[in-house]
């Protein structure tokens, strides 16, 4: 259980750091290094992620680094879709979950390798305000149906699509992806009530405070370390991660 504990705590580190990654690492490593079922990891990634992003997004709140407006106008759709996506996983099995994840991790590794510029001082012209209800629609649903916060998808939508600084968009992203976790997983407890499983709270109190330590530790660090290099170097570890995800799932969708 010590690789799981480690795990945990760079589910905040990457959180409290980058404002994104946390629930692209907690879901395999609730499933591979604890045991759970898939379906259990999603809903537990769900809370873990919620509690964690509340914690990060204090300090950025605190600095005024968070944008409510955005909150809203991206967050309540996106909740919608949290929502909606959870909903949307009694009709999904455990393998075609892992499948969608596993490309998820993969676009995500992608948006975090490429080189985009996101500077702090030079925000962009502001998206419509029906286009950003969509994309948290859009990402919102993928939240609940899989049990990512979204923060990968979230920070380039905020930045290059909203017209916010980077560190601005790391504060934003963390509360949106707090209130989306916790809706769909309120859904999921309906999911795992038909399937006859059940939440691990143990798992989720240790893992949630490890992660609120990391999460801090990120913080701390965020404004010292090269985080397009960083980014570049999560990246490669989520291709490794998401090719496993498919070696192991492949075999039961043929």
């Amino acid at each position: 259980m010590i690789l799981a504990w480690i795990g945990a705590l760079l589910i905040g580190v990457s959180l409290g750091l980058l404002g994104s990654g946390g629930s692209i690492l907690t879901v395999p490593v609730l499933i591979y290094l604890v045991g759970q079922d898939p379906k259990v990891a999603i809903a537990g990634s769900l809370m873990i992620v919620g509690i964690i992003s509340v914690f990060s997004a204090l300090p950025y709140a605190r600095q005024g680094l968070v944008k409510w407006r955005t909150v809203v106008v991206f967050g309540l759709p996106g909740m919608l879709g949290a929502y909606l996506g959870a909903y949307g996983a009694h009709y999904v099995s455990d393998a075609v979950q892992m499948l969608i994840f596993s490309v998820l991790l993969l676009t995500a590794a992608y948006l975090m390798f490429r080189p985009v510029k996101l500077e702090d001082d030079t925000p962009t012209q502001e998206r419509a305000v029906y286009k950003i209800a969509i994309d948290g629609l859009l990402v919102g649903g993928v939240t609940g149906l899989v049990g990512v916060g979204g923060g990968f998808l979230i920070i380039p939508a905020l930045v290059l699509l909203g017209g916010l600084s980077m560190r601005l968009a790391v504060g934003t992203s963390l509360v949106i992806i707090a209130a989306k976790s916790f809706v769909g997983f309120y859904e999921y407890l309906n999911v795992l009530s038909a399937l006859q499983l059940s939440i691990d709270w143990h798992v989720i109190g240790l893992f949630s405070l490890i992660g609120i330590v990391g999460g801090w530790l990120g913080h701390k660090v965020s404004s010292r370390v090269d985080q397009g290099l960083l980014k570049q170097i999560f990246s490669v570890f989520l291709v490794l991660i998401g090719l496993f995800i498919l070696y192991k799932n492949l075999p039961n969708l043929l």
